[in-house]
């Protein structure tokens, strides 16, 4: 026979943690005593100090009688503290369960890992639990980026997921989230976290208003925990999240949160001083209406760059999306002054502009990279119609406002502080190849693949550019630098090997124009003594897939 469910104060929920198997953890929350205030402390409360093993300890009176003021009810003031506001939202149940009690015990091991946490999630915290409580969710859901990211907003997971929800590419495109060269609205807290709850809102209609099966399905998938339910209802088992085979790490997501909800909610319980955080807004959004250099944005709002990127983490380059979004997250105090000097900026000085001089052999995608920007741009910028340019006229190309290394938190600038970051063995700088992928590179040193893909900031799974930079930590005794057989001059971010047969009227320069590539990088792949090309000739290229389908 199972436990039987009580519904018990939080405290005593927490207290009784422990002592048996029916008694760990008292199956519900009781909303009404996590929203309740503390009650005084008096000689005769116990108070759990958990140590990295659960103790066993004795539950308190739960008769003895608590005194309030009734005379000065302050039922409608809003809590000061953020986590008690959280706390009064809590809806969901918590059986007693070995999984939850598994996650309570390592986090009871690890409290720095929870404080961490708290100084992670202040910038962003009280925008989530707004956006919870606007949608009538449990407010355990505005802790889910502690078990997706530990409020991370650049975390990259093996399997292609980013940002604080963790949203996969496709999923997050479904739900509305760009991710292009200059942003990833992944990792856009406001973006992000809107398309993330209302997936979420989505899953738990789908499961009948159930937030585990919910939660299971935004983790496994709504698929997967469908095909459980349906393997179950055929061998007459329960159907509830508990009773399902899911995938491993479904097993210990909704526990997790649980996990943390408990602790959240009676945090001194567990030996844990969670320092409060303010329950009001931190930062304001600001409609830049046009593209607009981060470092000048920075300036402007009088703060540093680095905080401009942890308000704004979707960013990628130097400067906001020329195609929006144009909003620009800033602190509070700061939105005000920043709108006055918005106002006051001409549109000319929003961007640094350079004047740059066509020379022969160049096409606008070698410009582009060049100078850290798209072809799109310039096609938009200097009005043309395709990627056709001469030689000797003039391109305005906006340019970085600063060194690109002060833009702290940009793609490149994460990329290399990851890459630089002292271990173990010998440091290895590898050009990637024509054919070569990660388990190959990995194999030819040594190395686990997913090591190599942490190393440098990618997952396992992600495509590999030509002319790309890998780091390699390997225990052999290698030269430095690997040399590749593919030339010097193949453009960085060049993903194909294309083998192209000249045909009538074609010529170098009008091959290297449709194709984005210089006429001496197609004379040197292929060894081309002279100017002219024969009709039926095969000629190799190296070509940048994206810009190709820019054009």
């Amino acid at each position: 026979m199972g436990c039987k469910r009580t519904a018990l104060p939080l405290l005593a929920v927490l207290t009784l943690f422990g002592l048996s198997a029916c008694n760990k953890f008292s199956l519900i929350k009781d909303n009404a005593a996590a929203a309740a205030s503390p009650a005084p402390e008096t000689d005769t409360a116990v108070q759990v100090a958990y140590t990295p093993e659960i103790q066993e300890t004795v539950a308190p009176d739960l008769n003895q009688e608590t005194s309030f003021n009734a005379a000065e009810p302050q039922l409608n003031q809003p809590p000061v503290d953020l986590w008690e506001r959280i706390r009064k939202g809590f809806r969901m149940s918590t059986p007693g369960n070995p999984r939850i009690e598994r996650e309570i015990k390592w986090y009871a091991k690890h409290p720095e890992h929870l404080v961490r946490i708290r100084d992670r999630a202040a910038p962003y915290l009280y925008f989530i639990v707004e956006e919870v409580e606007k949608r009538g969710m449990p407010t355990e859901m505005a802790l889910l980026p502690a078990v997706e990211s530990a409020f991370q907003p650049f975390a990259y997971s093996p399997g292609r997921a980013a940002g604080l929800w963790q949203f996969i590419p496709s999923t997050g495109k479904s739900y509305g989230l760009k991710q292009n060269w200059w942003y990833d609205g992944r990792r856009d807290v406001v973006a992000a976290t809107g398309a993330a709850l209302n997936y979420l809102k989505s899953m738990s209609r789908d499961f009948n208003g159930d937030w585990e099966l919910a939660l299971a399905g935004y983790n496994a998938g709504a698929g997967n925990v469908r095909s459980a339910i349906r393997r179950n209802q055929k061998s007459g088992k329960p159907t509830d999240y508990w009773s399902l085979k899911l995938p491993r790490e479904t097993l210990s997501y909704v526990p997790r949160l649980l996990a943390i909800s408990l602790i959240i909610a009676n945090p001194k319980a567990f030996g844990l001083d969670l320092p409060e955080i303010e329950n009001s807004p931190v930062f304001g959004s600001v409609d830049t209406d046009s593209q607009l250099d981060l470092a000048l944005a920075a300036d402007m709002a009088d703060i540093s760059i680095k905080e401009l990127y942890r308000f704004n983490p979707g960013f990628n380059r130097w400067a906001t999306d020329p195609d929006g979004p144009h909003r620009l997250n800033l602190p509070l105090d700061k939105v005000e002054a920043f709108k006055v000097k918005l106002a006051e900026l001409s549109p000319e000085k929003r961007l640094t502009w350079k004047r740059y001089k066509i020379r022969s052999g160049d096409n606008l995608g070698a410009i582009a990279r060049k100078h850290h920007t798209t072809v799109g741009l310039l096609q938009q910028i200097n009005k043309l119609k395709n990627s056709r340019i001469r030689a000797g006229r003039h391109l305005l190309i906006p340019v970085s406002a600063q060194s690109l290394d002060q833009y702290a938190y940009s793609v490149e600038q994460r990329n290399k502080k990851l890459q630089n970051v002292e271990r173990k063995g010998n440091k290895v700088m590898y050009t990637v190849r024509s054919g070569d992928n990660l388990w190959t590179i990995a194999r030819r040193y040594g190395v686990n693949h997913k090591r190599l893909a942490k190393w440098n900031g990618i997952a396992p799974g992600d495509t590999l550019r030509l002319g790309q930079k890998l780091v390699i930590w390997t225990q052999k005794s290698v030269a430095t630098t690997a040399s590749p057989s593919i030339p010097s001059t193949v453009p960085f971010k060049t993903r194909s090997t294309v083998h192209y047969r000249v045909r009538s009227r074609d010529s170098l320069s009008r091959i290297a124009q449709r194709f984005n590539v210089k006429v001496s990088d197609l004379k040197k792949w292929n060894k081309l003594p002279g100017r002219y090309l024969q009709p039926g000739q095969s000629i190799k290229l190296y070509v940048d897939v994206t810009e190709q389908a820019a054009l």
